[in-house]
């Protein structure tokens, strides 16, 4: 069960803007994305991306696959139960494995101090917890970086030629921690050969702007179901954290 078209489709977006991975990888992802078929280039482009790596193996290692199954990978970006098995003594030799890719020592030891009771390997949470670009330095956290980082499901209105009107729910920061806000309309820019299915009432998951994938029902309840167990867990450490202040309005 090949995962690395399914990386590749979370990674090109943050790749194009040179947030996230090695120059030069974005050919690599999009073949595979396309083709929808790994190959040792994608792969090796894709292990170069800082804060991914530490999570798929950390998975993978937790239930014996490797980092790129498909199953490791979904957890990773969508959720699915290779999650549950996951508990606080988990996280300090991840979050170890995040310093050695760039998260300072200063952050890594004060997250370590604030781990919540119920800590996922959750991509929100990796955000939410860790933080907008808390690994490499390039993007600053915020609001409004959490909410484009995030994968966040949306519900396709209408299919233009080169955009797609959604809706998708937002985040707002309430006493200090996330919460959910109004639905928003947005009109992101699409690519037809990477999401070909993304007709009016289908549910696409948006990353940075880019609609990376058409969800199954099956994933987008899981979506829903991990993205609201990776706030409540995040939730625990941001008032005491002060990353969006207690009471700031979001």
């Amino acid at each position: 069960m090949d995962g690395v078209p399914l990386a590749a489709r979370f990674s090109i977006a943050t790749n194009r803007l040179h947030y996230c991975g090695p120059a030069q990888a974005e050919p690599h992802l999009y073949r595979a994305i396309v083709e929808d078929r790994g190959d040792d280039e994608a792969r090796r482009a894709l292990e170069g991306f800082e804060a991914l790596m530490p999570y798929l193996q950390a998975i993978g290692a937790k239930h014996g696959l490797d980092p790129f199954d498909r199953r490791v990978v979904e957890a990773y970006w969508i959720g699915n139960e290779l999650l549950d098995a996951f508990g606080p003594a988990d996280f300090p030799p991840l979050l170890e494995a995040l310093h050695r890719r760039g998260l300072p020592r200063s952050v890594t030891e004060r997250l370590l101090r604030h781990l919540p009771s119920r800590p996922i390997p959750h991509h929100l949470f990796h955000v939410a917890f860790v933080g907008v670009g808390a690994v490499t330095g390039h993007v600053p956290t915020t609001l409004a970086n959490l909410e484009a980082c995030r994968p966040a499901w949306a519900t396709v209105r209408e299919r233009r030629t080169e955009t797609l009107r959604v809706v998708r729910p937002t985040l707002r920061i309430e006493d200090g921690r996330l919460a959910w806000g109004p639905d928003a309309e947005e009109e992101p820019p699409y690519d037809p050969r990477v999401v070909p299915d993304a007709d009016p009432g289908r549910s696409v998951v948006v990353h940075w702007g880019w609609p990376a994938l058409t969800l199954d029902p099956q994933q987008l309840g899981n979506l829903r179901a991990f993205t609201n167990r990776s706030m409540a867990a995040a939730n625990e450490a941001l008032p005491a954290l002060g990353v969006f202040g207690p009471g700031r309005p979001g």
